[in-house]
């Protein structure tokens, strides 16, 4: 689902983004080496600049697919559904509902958002965790992307964003793998959603967006309610909830294919 989100995900990137110092373009050490100057100045600690800046190389790969992107949804749903939503997948969803149940109960309960919308998202974006999360070093990416002067200022704030998960050890560098914006997990985070969104369920002391299903769905649950998820009402197209949805993923396509989803696990198999 990675390419398919990142699409649509730049088409919203009309957020007001802090401003910040480093020159993106020209040298790419020399962009970097700012950039550190900043992150330390903003409380990251220097041997975390070291071990995840240290040597970093700018990915041409990640700016191809940057440029080749149209960042528009270029399917109807009814296109859309068919290829994402069959009934391997909704068999794969009512599975997820049955060996999580006590664990989706008790989300639910905490965030009032429906497991079958949370399970929903799981298996659009990485297969219930067995799919796809990407293959690509996420300092790597996001230094890329921050030093291309198109969006910077977002970029830069997600690079940011990803060493304040690195120095507050959710996880360790090896494990800061994603996609090809920085897409972290499996519900793919964000950095920035994952700093501001992120919880440790289980109590583990981490939170664990790529290992640890608790943290992965009560995180994807407290996202929704923090952006005004309405316990106990529907979430068809037009619907509070629905535009919730659409904070998750701007395309009214994606959306709605979230929406099928979750409404075909709540049917009796």
């Amino acid at each position: 689902m990675l390419r398919c989100r990142l699409a649509v995900f730049f088409g919203a990137l009309l957020l007001a983004t802090p401003s910040y110092a480093a020159r993106c373009g020209g040298s790419f050490p020399a962009f970097v080496q700012s950039f550190s100057q900043e992150a330390a100045a903003a409380g990251i600690q220097q041997d975390v600049i070291s071990q995840a800046l240290g040597g970093v190389q700018q990915d041409g790969g990640v700016l191809a697919f940057d440029r080749r992107q149209r960042y528009t949804f270029n399917k109807t749903f009814e296109q859309y559904v068919a290829t994402r939503v069959g009934s391997g997948r909704i068999n794969g969803g009512r599975a997820m509902l049955q060996r999580h149940a006590a664990l989706l109960s008790k989300i639910e309960q905490q965030y009032g958002v429906p497991r079958q919308i949370l399970v929903a998202i799981w298996g659009l974006e990485t297969d219930f965790g067995k799919g796809d999360m990407g293959k690509l070093p996420v300092f790597r990416v996001l230094a890329t992307l921050a030093h291309d002067c198109r969006r910077t200022d977002l970029f830069q704030g997600e690079l940011l964003a990803a060493l304040k998960i690195l120095q507050r050890g959710d996880l360790r560098l090896n494990d800061m793998i994603g996609a090809y914006a920085g897409e972290i997990g499996q519900t793919q985070f964000l950095p920035s959603s994952y700093i501001k969104f992120a919880v440790d369920f289980d109590g583990n002391g981490k939170r664990d967006l790529l290992h640890n299903v608790p943290d992965v769905l009560a995180s994807t649950a407290n996202f929704l309610k923090s952006y005004g998820w309405k316990k106990g009402k529907g979430w068809e197209p037009g619907s509070e909830n629905f535009a919730v949805i659409q904070q998750w993923n701007k395309s009214e396509v994606y959306a709605k294919t979230i929406g099928y989803f979750a409404t075909q696990l709540a049917k009796a198999p």
